[in-house]
């Protein structure tokens, strides 16, 4: 673990705020086999820096020990899917790419982001060091760097590459503790008049939704757009548009080039109008949040222990990294799910990290005994998940919603 100076601006006064415990790695999903053996675990604290506003983790895991074996897989979501396929049309016209201009993907996972902008035209790259995913980059045709971006690893892509028109990274930019090491590669990667775009969980949404789960140890940043704007300002580039975006129940969509090289559109201050309106540039915002987070958690507890003494028998429904934060927080374990169904061929038949709950695939809410309630963890994908679950609910089956407030649906 590392305990470290700010990753935007290198102060030091870093206040904690939110204290989740120490946790088991939220991607790390052991087998039967592994629940014998003991299971790391790590304090999972966030910060505010009273130096430039930046939220952050407070202590550090190596990346090296979360994402060179990875199971989440972009693939498994259809809203996901879809957005990427509107993301690569949007960026494709924006940016001219269709003649064949390099498009590198960092953290391209299974390559599903890459896959819409080759068959729009662009020539593609992925960057991702998880060595478990590079079959699925190989099973699509898309070429794959293995390995973590940054200055040292950037002049080898060039080399063998050469520059790219575009940049991505989608829910990437939160995972990444050396940032100027980061923006020095871009600088290194992008072509004349390049661009990179970045999609990232927004703070501002997650303030307003009581997000809390978004925090896991792979997301050492939690970005609003004004630190963001600093550390791209401090290494001669600037974000030229901002965009706020429904996916995930809130992102945050940052256009960046180097300073000069693209007109600043007016949503970047539309953007900033909105951080100043929340008061997300202010602790006490924070500490109020933690209250909220702990009152979240009475609130979830009390209705699954009155299910659970009315004899009624639940389950839960996605095994994304955010459900595991919330059953350790939350101290939700095997005596209060009997499983979780996960769509995830990679993640079914292995178990939940810290709380060791089995995971199954969905057939099973239909299976006998089936369980009278579901607490829906993957809830910011309710809307496809609650329609590819319509038989279960047809059956009488309800969904527990646990954030931003209990609904039962």
């Amino acid at each position: 673990m590392a305990e470290s100076a700010c990753l935007v601006c290198a102060g030091r006064s870093v206040e904690t705020f939110l204290d989740l415990g120490s946790t088991a790695l939220a991607n790390k999903f052991p087998s039967a086999e592994d629940l014998s053996r003991p299971e790391p675990r790590f304090p999972l604290r966030v910060g505010f820096c009273h130096g430039c506003g930046h939220v952050q983790l407070v202590e550090r895991v190596p990346p090296a020990a979360m994402f060179t074996d990875y199971l989440y897989v972009s693939s498994a979501s259809d809203t996901l899917r879809a957005h990427f396929d509107d993301l690569a049309a949007t960026l494709t016209a924006r940016h001219g790419l269709a003649d064949g201009g390099l498009v590198i993907d960092i953290g391209c996972n299974d390559a599903s982001l890459l896959c819409c902008f080759r068959d729009r035209g662009a020539r593609t790259l992925g960057v991702d060091p998880a060595e478990n995913l590079a079959e699925f980059s190989r099973d699509t045709g898309i070429e794959r760097y293995r390995g973590f971006f940054g200055a040292d690893t950037a002049g080898e892509i060039t080399d063998r590459w050469g520059r790219a028109a575009l940049v991505t990274a989608t829910n990437t930019f939160p995972h990444i503790p050396d940032l100027s090491g980061f923006v020095a590669g871009l600088d290194a990667v992008l072509a004349p008049g390049g661009a990179f775009v970045l999609e990232a969980h927004y703070l501002v949404d997650l303030l307003d939704q009581v997000a809390f789960d978004t925090v896991y140890h792979e997301h050492v940043s939690y970005w609003a757009l004004d630190p963001m704007m600093r550390l791209f300002e401090d290494h001669g580039m600037e974000v030229v548009r901002a965009e706020r975006l429904p996916i995930h129940h809130g992102q945050l969509r940052a256009t960046v080039m180097r300073r000069g090289e693209g007109e600043v559109d007016r949503s970047v201050d539309d953007v900033l109008a909105v951080e100043k309106q929340f008061g997300i540039d202010r602790v006490d915002t924070w500490r109020t949040f933690a209250e909220r987070v702990g009152g979240l958690k009475a609130e979830v507890m009390d209705c699954l222990s009155g299910l659970k003494a009315d004899g009624r028998r639940l389950a839960g429904y996605g095994a994304p990294a955010k459900g595991s934060t919330l059953l350790e927080y939350f101290g939700v374990g095997p005596g209060t799910l009997d499983f979780i169904a996960d769509r995830s061929p990679l993640k079914q038949g292995r178990y939940t990290p810290g709380s060791h709950i089995p995971i199954v695939a969905p057939a099973r809410l239909l299976e006998d005994p089936s369980p009278d309630h579901v607490l829906l963890l993957a809830w910011n994908f309710e809307e496809e998940i609650l329609a590819q679950q319509a038989e279960f609910r047809r059956r009488g089956g309800r969904f527990i919603l646990p954030v931003p407030e209990v609904r039962i649906v």
